[in-house]
C-alpha cells in the first residue's frame, strides 16, 4: 500500500534536524532569514534565503539553486519569515512555531498584536530550555558533578547557539570537570 505521509506536510516543526542544519549553512552564506514554500511537492519544502538587503536567493528541498514561480513564496503560499536564531533554536529540539503576529502559515493561529508575541516567545523559549535542562540533570544526576547547577547560563547558551541538550552538557563537562 502506498503512503500519503511522503510529502511535506507544512508544519516547520516537522522537518529534521539535518535538514536545518544545511538551511542554516545556505543562512551563513547567504542571509539572515529563511521562508519556507508551502507549495513544495516533496518531503522537504523549497526555501528562499533573503540577506539585509532584501536580496533572496531560492533552494529547492535537496538545497540547490532554485529559480521560483512568482507565487511560491507569497502570501499563504509560504510560511513566515524565520531568522537564524530562530533556526538554530528548532534545531536545539524546541521547534518554531508561531513567533510573530504576522504568521503565514496555513493554519491560523491566535496571537497578541503588536510587539507583545516576540517577549512572551522569549520567555516560553526559556522556560523550554529550562525543562529541557532540568530534565537531562533529573535522568543523569549520578553521572553528574554535584556542582554543574553553577553553569546553568552557560549551557542555556549553548542550547540557544542550537547545540542540543546533551551536547550543551558534555561540552561544560568538557571544559570544567
Amino acid at each position: 500500500m502506498a503512503t500519503r505521509s511522503k510529502r511535506w506536510n507544512g508544519n516547520v516543526d516537522s522537518l529534521s534536524v539535518e535538514f536545518l542544519k544545511d538551511v542554516m549553512a545556505k543562512m551563513a552564506d547567504y542571509g539572515d532569514r529563511v521562508q519556507f514554500s508551502l507549495v513544495t511537492g516533496g518531503p522537504v519544502p523549497s526555501y528562499q534565503v533573503t540577506n539585509t538587503l532584501g536580496k533572496a536567493m531560492a533552494f529547492d528541498g535537496n538545497h540547490h539553486l532554485l529559480k521560483p514561480e512568482g507565487h511560491e513564496f507569497a502570501g499563504a503560499n509560504a510560511t513566515q519569515v524565520f531568522t537564524i536564531e530562530q533556526v538554530k533554536t528548532a534545531v536545539s529540539g524546541f521547534g518554531l512555531g508561531p513567533r510573530t503576529s504576522t504568521s503565514r502559515t496555513v493554519r491560523t493561529v491566535r496571537s497578541s498584536s503588536g510587539g507583545t508575541g516576540t517577549r512572551t516567545s522569549a520567555a516560553r523559549l526559556e522556560e523550554q530550555f529550562a525543562a529541557q535542562r532540568y530534565e537531562y540533570f533529573r535522568n543523569n544526576r549520578q553521572s553528574l558533578p554535584a556542582t554543574i547547577s553553577q553553569h546553568t547560563e552557560e549551557i542555556t547558551q549553548l542550547m540557544k547557539q542550537g547545540k542540543s541538550v546533551e551536547d550543551a552538557f558534555g561540552e561544560v563537562l568538557k571544559k570544567y570537570f
